[in-house]
């Protein structure tokens, strides 16, 4: 794939044409990163915007008695840093949940950007606006949700944003809808995200089985969710 084309899938790029992309695509450094690898952290000393060309990107914070909270899980075309003035993910890490391919700018590089193509800063507005609501309800349910409503939301957004394709299986008379997640997962990096253990969210998916909610054909097979199983669940 070209790197225009990668670069069009970027939500930030969306709103930029082909000419347009034409212009910065040499300006934006492009490099694998191997899964594990921490992409970026309260450390960095370069306030940089990464954006993940291919992969999936974990962002969390690291709490007081040490223990990491999830804030986001990030696929291909999202976007996430450090960029100065304009926004600052204090106390937050970055890792690649596998192998991904993340592209790189400067805060200088971004400021000229948004200088010269103005369209950029309200896109890039909409999306930070969308990301701080999204983490306002993790953080609500971390603070007053059962582990199972815990779990029941994560696998909620994580299927808004990885459902690879649906399909349907045949139950009884009628026809179930099922999203595949792209993203593997787990059930330690579950827990992690959830600021559960692993035991009690092995115990969790196994009920969420058992209801119809989930399913898996093996260990190391793909997560299939009945998303409206799910969503009612969810509100239960």
């Amino acid at each position: 794939m070209s790197r225009i084309k990668y670069l069009s899938r970027v939500n930030l790029f969306q709103v930029l044409d082909t000419p347009d992309l034409q212009e910065i695509e040499d300006g934006i450094p492009i490099e694998p990163v191997p899964k594990g690898t921490v992409v970026y952290s309260p450390h960095t000393k370069k306030p940089m915007l990464y954006l993940v060309k291919s992969g999936t990107v974990r962002l969390y914070s690291v709490t007081a008695e040490g223990k990491e909270l999830t804030l986001d899980v990030l696929g291909t075309g999202h976007i996430f840093g450090d960029i100065g003035s304009l926004v600052s993910d204090h106390n937050v890490h970055a890792i690649a949940l596998e192998e991904s391919v993340i592209c790189t700018m400067d805060y200088e590089q971004f400021k000229f950007l948004l200088r010269e193509k103005p369209e950029l800063g309200i896109r890039f507005i909409e999306i930070m606006s969308a990301r701080i609501k999204e983490v306002e309800e993790l953080l609500e349910h971390m603070a007053y949700s059962s582990v199972r409503k815990r779990l029941l939301f994560l696998l909620y957004k994580l299927s808004t944003k990885f459902a690879e394709n649906s399909g349907t299986e045949a139950e009884g008379a009628g026809q179930t809808e099922w999203v595949k997640l792209k993203v593997e997962l787990t059930h330690q990096e579950l827990a992690s995200m959830t600021g559960n253990i692993r035991e009690t969210v092995t115990e969790t998916l196994n009920q969420l089985m058992a209801e119809g909610i989930l399913k898996k054909n093996g260990s190391r097979k793909a997560l299939w969710i009945h998303t409206e199983r799910l969503k009612k669940a969810l509100v239960e």
